[in-house]
C-alpha cells in the first residue's frame, strides 16, 4: 500500500491509483474515476481544493485519511 505523507495534497492517480504508469501508482482507494467522481458529487469522497492552479485538482491528505479511518 502506498504510504500518505503527514500533509499537503494528493492528485486523483495519487488516490485511486494507476496501473499503466511506469512505474505503477498502486491505490490507496481502490476505486474508478467515475465511482470516485460519483462519491464526491454525493458527499461520500471529501472534495477536492482547486486552488493549486487552474487545471489541478488535488485533495488535502488529512481529508483522504479521515476517510480511510472512517472506513
Amino acid at each position: 500500500m502506498y504510504k500518505l505523507p503527514e500533509t499537503g495534497f494528493l492528485r486523483l492517480t495519487q488516490i485511486i491509483g494507476n496501473p499503466k504508469a511506469v512505474p505503477p501508482i498502486p491505490a490507496v482507494i481502490p476505486v474508478s474515476k467515475s465511482t470516485w467522481w460519483e462519491g464526491v458529487k454525493s458527499g461520500r469522497y471529501p472534495q477536492p481544493v482547486r486552488t493549486l492552479g487552474l487545471r489541478i485538482t488535488a485533495w488535502r491528505v488529512e481529508d483522504i485519511r479521515t476517510l480511510i479511518e472512517a472506513a
